[in-house]
């Protein structure tokens, strides 16, 4: 079931600057679209020097007596004061206040968890407070809170300044923190960015992004060194396949050597032959 809006009874906004005919005071004094200053006189009078113009006739001072009225193109003038209020909204610097609570027992890894909220804070240029709540019989021992708030804005010098010492108030205790001018000049961003990119001894680099443009040079030389390593394979394979050949071939004094021992090797095979017909023969 819908949940029926509640009625607005609350005006609709309307523009409360007195233009032409809702000037009913009798006389004005009038200025003219150039800035200068024409006089008092009455107030149809200055009505009909505007429209003569085809401007509008303003009333710009309503307390003076008589009030000041200007002639003007009031679209215009309308148009140029909402560009000031917009330009003058965009240079206003808008201030966050964070709190982050301790306690005076906070264990250590707590008490660094929290210290990275407070960083973090005062990194983004937020304002923070730092309370430290007390409960029972704690509130007698201050000290521990204020060795605390010691310790966090001593750790915390780099990116915040103490703007408001430690404070009791109650069962509380506050102290506040501001960014400091290195935060706020973007000084401590850089610096934090560069120690994310820096990388630790033993880790490798990340890679560097490459361009279409840049791709292509390094894809050639990624193929003239593959070729090179192939060429240099295959001459290094020719050398060793020529070493087993060399090694593989009989010297020349091994030659030497068979070619003597070859004659005494065919004459001892027919005495061989011949002891073996005369064995034979002798048998009856």
């Amino acid at each position: 079931m819908p949940v029926p809006r509640r009625f607005d009874r609350r005006p609709p906004e309307r523009d409360t600057t007195r233009i032409n005919d809702r000037i009913r005071v009798p006389e004005v004094r009038l200025i003219d679209e150039t800035g200068n200053q024409i006089g008092v006189m009455r107030t149809t009078d200055a009505l009909r020097y505007a429209q003569e113009r085809d401007l509008d006739l303003v009333e710009v001072a309503p307390e003076a007596r008589p009030p000041v009225c200007r002639v003007l193109d009031y679209s215009k003038y309308k148009y140029e004061q909402a560009q000031k209020v917009k330009q003058a909204r965009k240079h206003q610097q808008q201030i966050t206040i964070r709190e982050i609570k301790f306690r005076p027992k906070i264990a250590e890894n707590d008490y660094k968890t929290k210290k990275g909220h407070v960083e973090r804070f005062l990194r983004h240029k937020d304002k923070v407070k730092v309370t430290i709540m007390f409960r029972g019989r704690e509130v007698t021992h201050p000290e521990r809170g204020v060795m605390i708030l010691d310790r966090l804005a001593e750790e915390l010098a780099e990116v915040g300044v103490v703007e408001q010492r430690p404070i009791q108030d109650g069962r509380n205790m506050t102290m506040m923190l501001g960014p400091s001018k290195a935060v706020l000049s973007g000084e401590a961003a850089i610096a934090e960015q560069g120690h994310d990119h820096a990388t630790p001894d033993g880790a490798e680099a990340p890679a560097a992004e490459t361009t279409p443009e840049k791709a292509a040079p390094a894809k050639a030389k990624a193929a003239a060194a593959k070729a090179g390593e192939a060429a240099d394979g295959a001459a290094a394979a020719a050398r060793s396949a020529a070493a087993a050949a060399d090694s593989a071939a009989p010297s020349p004094e091994v030659e030497g050597a068979a070619a003597e021992t070859a004659p005494a090797a065919a004459e001892a095979a027919p005495s061989d032959n011949g002891a073996a017909v005369d064995s034979e023969t002798a048998k009856p």
